[in-house]
């Protein structure tokens, strides 16, 4: 039996290098190939087409973050996994527009969305509930990081960028739309990071408040949950 020439974790890592060194444009069949030492032929015996190595870069992404153990309090959990997430979207913004828009090759990378749901779980919260907070947390952790990638936020120097933009979005602003121009001051003073931090701890706040409440007697958190829909 013949040996793989390539795992597909080098796989992985040579296009995740690509695409972080010249963006999604850069990544082709022929560029993955060069770089492994191949021809573009031979990597059709690990992926079906370019669609297949642009998941291999999803899962390269998601396998990047550093997730936390799980501990008692959810809420800790919550805030680390997703932490963890918008780290590792970061560190790679050049992919961002795929893991928005490209699902996982391997069941694997279910594993931080399998400890969020877990540990959202543990808020207390209905079913639907569940899902809501589910996929609000996703959506501001991709939100957070597509906003800072798009535009002028991006690069390696991102929190000096951002205080220019609000420095001339503040100036263009003007007395003719004050709120606009008092927040670009507040937005100077911040980085991306305590931003991040405040919108999640904003966000947590609303979904603790749509934890059923233990039952006092009577009627258990089945019925409760019942009741609700």
């Amino acid at each position: 039996m013949v040996r793989a020439r390539h795992t597909r974790a080098e796989i992985q890592a040579k296009a995740l290098e690509i695409v972080d060194r010249e963006g999604l444009r850069g990544l082709t069949m022929r560029s993955l190939a060069d770089a492994l030492g191949t021809g573009p032929m031979t990597l059709y015996n690990y992926v079906r087409d370019r669609e297949g190595i642009e998941e291999l870069v999803v899962d390269a992404v998601i396998a990047s973050g550093r997730f936390p153990r799980r501990s008692p309090d959810w809420e800790r959990d919550v805030t680390g996994i997703a932490t963890a997430m918008w780290r590792a979207l970061r560190a790679h913004p050049a992919a961002i527009p795929l893991v928005m828009t490209r699902r996982s090759a391997s069941p694997e990378s279910y594993a931080p969305a399998d400890a969020l749901i877990e540990a959202l779980g543990r808020a207390g919260l209905e079913q639907y509930e569940l899902l809501a907070a589910f996929r609000a947390v996703l959506a501001f952790v991709m939100g957070a990081a597509q906003a800072e990638h798009a535009g002028p936020l991006a690069g390696s120097r991102r929190d000096a960028q951002s205080r220019e933009a609000a420095r001339r979005i503040g100036l263009m602003a003007g007395a003719d739309y004050p709120h606009v121009a008092a927040l670009s001051q507040v937005a100077r003073r911040s980085t991306a990071a305590a931003d991040f931090k405040r919108g999640l701890e904003m966000l947590l706040h609303g979904i603790r408040s749509q934890a059923i409440p233990e039952p006092t007697g009577g009627g258990s958190t089945a019925d409760m949950k019942d009741v609700r829909h």
